[in-house]
Parts: structure tokens; sequence; C-alpha cells
């Protein structure tokens, strides 16, 4: 439901009004809980409590209604207008042109009340852009709108079909969580807790308390990564590659491919038997916590746990298979990196650059020319003993490149030289593309 507003030609809207009740349901619910709980250990009478915390929770959907009250949008066709503010307004515009991708979230009570969240990922941003709540029709129109505007098409035109690619068994996602690095941590500290336990309970007790918080947060991170991939689907559409995934909440994302920066498969040392892998992409935007500092980027998976061939099939839709040579570095290098040179390799022709690192988890990287803002050759002391360099191709994100690991001197001279000029006319040949919009 929306409430239009006019304003001299434009046409503002509302969010859902829901929007209150749906944006606080988390909070809200562990404050009920820690309420209750305070409630039941209290010794005092409850009266007056319940006058006290019932008034919390007013408060909270109060400022939630104002909130909602003072949010208002408006798509002309070419940009987005987005307005909030009680005291301070604050009047926000996102060109289509620069939008990177664009999701549809719907939380658990959003699937009830057939409402969803809009989030809008826009190169060089400090933050998304959220419209949250709207209709779930209303929702999945303005995001066609977004897309086809974006694409250089009416803004009225349907959003088009898609062909179905892949969808990962439960019962696999199951497996790799249970294959994962973390469910072996947790096993371990379980294994140790229980020994602990036989020999000393009191060491038992004391173990259990310092690692009650990380144990607390472990279970979360694996819990969290089964729902937000379960029922995962990724399917490819003319106007990108579409993921569908969520248990208790649903994500839509479309992913303009003109826009991926580089893509990463990841084979951590217990998939490898069941020839497994984890395809990842990076895009230029919002800055991800888990990145740190530095330029920013997102990450998206394109498929969270797959065989290499189904891996490959996604992969050739981003980046053309070419059959580029990878090349290892000179054994002398086995020195300075002994647990990983047996995963070091790198190669490039004039389009794409693809190199794998790693210890136990293998990570190849294949990263487009045209996409490179720098090339970097760092030598470190160990390095300058041995006769090798590592050539770095950045993009957009601080820990998004290929590697050119410790290879000889005078080929990471060379490489440097030869990127620099590969990069240049690949830049320039996809700019005087028509019609190509990549950047």
């Amino acid at each position: 439901m929306t409430t239009p507003m006019s304003s001299g030609e434009r046409t503002w809207e509302r969010l859902h009004p829901l929007s209150p009740l749906i944006r606080g349901a988390r909070s809200a619910a562990a404050l009920v809980v820690l309420l209750a709980v305070s409630q039941v250990s209290s010794q005092n009478g409850t009266g007056s409590r319940l006058g006290y915390d019932a008034a919390i929770i007013g408060i909270a959907l109060v400022l939630g209604t104002i909130q909602w009250l003072v949010t208002r949008w408006w798509f002309d066709g070419v940009t987005l207008h987005v307005e909030t503010g009680l005291v301070r307004r604050e009047a926000r515009t996102i060109p289509v042109a620069r939008i990177q991708s664009v999701d549809l979230v719907q939380p658990l009570l959003g699937k009830v009340f057939d409402v969803a969240e809009l989030r809008i990922r826009v190169a060089g941003a400090g933050k998304d852009e959220r419209l949250a709540y709207l209709h779930i029709d209303r929702a999945t129109r303005l995001r066609a709108s977004l897309l086809a505007t974006h694409h250089g098409l009416d803004p009225a035109t349907p959003e088009p079909g898609e062909l179905a690619l892949a969808a990962v068994p439960a019962s696999r996602l199951a497996w790799s969580i249970v294959l994962s690095g973390e469910m072996v941590v947790l096993a371990a500290f379980l294994i140790a807790l229980g020994v602990t336990a036989t020999m000393s309970p009191k060491a038992a007790t004391a173990l259990g308390a310092f690692g009650i918080v990380y144990l607390l947060g472990l279970v979360t991170g694996i819990w969290r990564r089964f729902n937000t991939q379960y029922g995962f689907t990724v399917a490819t559409a003319p106007d990108g590659i579409r993921v569908r995934r969520g248990l208790l909440g649903s994500v839509a994302e479309t992913i303009p491919t003109r826009r991926v920066q580089a893509l990463r498969t990841i084979e951590p040392i217990a998939w490898r038997p069941f020839d497994w892998c984890r395809l990842e992409v990076d895009l230029a935007g919002i800055m991800k916590r888990e990145r740190g500092a530095g330029s920013p980027s997102v990450t998206k998976t394109l498929l969270p746990v797959g065989s290499t061939e189904l891996a490959a099939s996604i992969r050739s839709m981003v980046v053309p298979e070419r059959g580029v040579v990878r090349t290892p570095p000179p054994r002398r290098s086995m020195l300075k990196a002994p647990l990983s040179y047996h995963n070091l390799a790198a190669g490039h022709d004039d389009v794409i650059a693809i190199a794998t690192t790693g210890r136990l988890r293998r990570v190849t990287a294949w990263v487009p020319l045209d996409k490179v803002q720098s090339v970097r050759r760092v030598q470190g002391p160990v390095q300058r003993a041995l006769g090798v360099a590592t050539v770095h191709l950045d993009v957009a994100g601080r820990r998004v490149d290929a590697s050119f690991k410790d290879r000889d001197v005078t080929e990471a001279d060379r490489l440097v030289e030869d990127l620099t000029v590969l990069c240049r006319a690949a830049r320039s040949r996809v700019a005087s593309a028509p019609g190509s919009g990549r950047t």
C-alpha cells in the first residue's frame, strides 16, 4: 500500500504502513524476551515494571512511526529520489546509471504481510539505499523499472524471463557446512570440553565459561550461513544473473554482469574429494564489514557449493573461458612459501588474468584486465634474497586482486610493463565498444 503525495510535478510515495512494525520486529522480540526474564527474576511488584516495559516498547514503535511519516520516495525514470529526516531533512538522489545491484529482501514477517525491502547498491556509495518496506508487487515493479532503465530500456519494460541454471540441494549445503572450518573448530571445542570434564569438572566449568561467548557466535554464524543460503537458486536473464535464497527470510538479487569486477572460486581442502567449490563475484559498491578498511567493494555468492564444472559454467557467463595457461613460480620460491607453493600458479592473455593461491584452501581469481585499477610490484626482504617478487593486479576492493606471487625478478618486471599496456588497451577497447556501459 502506498500514499501518493504531490509536490509540483513530482508524485511522492510512502513506504508500507506496516513498515514501523516490521522494521522493529527483531529488536522488539529480543526486548520482550529480556524484559520477560527480568520480570520473572524480579522480587518487586510487577505492576509498575510492566508499565515501564510497555512504555519502552511503545516509544520504539512511536519512533518507527515517525520515521515512516517523514520518509518518502519518487522515481522519475532516470533518478530515484529519497527524502527522510524529521529535524534535519535529507534528500538523496540515486542515478540509475550508477546502480550496481538491486536486491529484494523479505524477512519472516515480510512474507506474512506480503511486503519486501528494496536494497540498492550504488558504485562509490557509503551504504546501501534501502526502501523498507514496500508491498511485494510495488517492490517488484520498482526493481524491474530500475534495472530496465539501467540497461537503457523504457522504465515500463517488464522484468524479462529467466533461464534456471542451478539449485543447491539442502543436503549438499548441510554437508558443505559440516565439512567447513567452523564445524571443525566447534567439534574440537566440544571434544576438549568433554575430555576436560572427565578429568576435572571445575576446569571444564572454567573452560565452558571462557568459551561460551565464542561458542555462541560460532553457532550463530553456522546457523546464519544455512539460513541465508538455503534454497539457493541461480538463473540467467537479459538483465543479469538472478539469485534467490533464504529459509526464514528470502532474498532475490539481480547482478548486472557488466558490473562484475572479479570472480573467485574457493576450494576448501575438505571439499576437494567431492570436487566442490564456492563461486563469488566482487562488485564496486559499499564496504562489507568483513572487508575492513580500504576501497569500497561488495562480495556476492553465485554458488555457495557445487561442482567445479557447474561453477565453470556459471563463471563463463561473466568472463570468457579462453584457455589461459597458468604457470608456477620458480622452485626456489618454495623456500619462502613451503605450504602454499603447490597451489601457486598464474597466467594472462590480452583480456583476463588468472591467479591461484592458498595453503589448505585453494583460491583462484579471475580478473578482467579492463577492470584493473593498478599494477603493483612488491618485493620483501626474503624475496630480495631469493631474487623473486610479486605482481598484483588490483581492482575495486582492498582484498580483490590477481597476484602473480613470487615470480623471478626479470619476469616480474616484464609482467608490470606488459600488463600495464594490456590493461590500458583493454579499457580503451571496452570503452569504444558500442553500448558496452562497462565501468
